[in-house]
């Protein structure tokens, strides 16, 4: 009796489609800092255009896309992958505004108040001494807590760098110097003022 050796299976890996709910700015706007990168780096060649890498990086920043899933559906490999969200994140940090110009500018605008909020990014469980430093009590879950800062109509102006889980709101600020900034850039009021400079929001995450 003749076996068959074919497989069930085809041998090309399925490949499916997403839609990113961005507007065409945010895409050509991290398009143009990976060319205005390259440029200024002397990178004359990628393995894909600076719009494609574009739309991967965002993919896996709004998606959560797996590297090697993104990688495979490019014809990359998924260092590469990885290699380009780092660089683009780096880029989109650099073009973020200090906290005490951004409280300044609000200050100039005639704004008197700002919004403060803290919110806890879930991440997987880490291996070792790291695992408990990243674990929050009062969400039950690991993660990173971030502290952001809005004008009075909710628009975001400033977000804090990553700190443990574990971390509360107010530690956090504390961390930031938040009130000295606040007092710098003139938002922290009088004596005899009955609105404070600054509201914390509590988090519902």
């Amino acid at each position: 009796m003749r076996k068959n050796l074919n497989s069930t299976e085809g041998t090309e890996a399925p490949v499916y489609q997403v839609r990113l709910p961005l507007s065409t700015a945010t895409i050509s706007t991290v398009t143009h800092l990976i060319r205005a990168h390259l440029k200024k780096i002397g990178s004359r060649w990628r393995k894909l255009p600076a719009g494609r890498i574009a739309v991967i990086v965002l993919a896996v920043l709004r998606h959560d896309q797996r590297l090697c899933d993104m990688a495979g559906g490019n014809n990359i490999s998924a260092s590469t992958v990885r290699r380009w969200v780092l660089e683009v994140t780096g880029l989109l940090a650099a073009r973020a505004e200090r906290l005490d110009r951004a409280l300044r500018r609000i200050n100039r605008k005639g704004g008197h108040a700002v919004l403060l909020d803290g919110t806890l990014v879930r991440t997987h469980r880490r291996a070792g001494s790291d695992n408990r430093r990243n674990y929050s009590g009062k969400h039950k879950s690991h993660g990173l807590l971030f502290l952001g800062i809005t004008d009075s109509h909710g628009r975001p102006i400033w977000i804090s760098a990553a700190r443990p889980g574990r971390s509360s709101e107010i530690t956090t600020a504390r961390h930031n110097h938040i009130t000295r900034h606040l007092s710098e850039a003139g938002l922290v009021p009088s004596p005899t003022s009955a609105s404070p400079a600054w509201t914390t929001i509590p988090t519902t995450q």
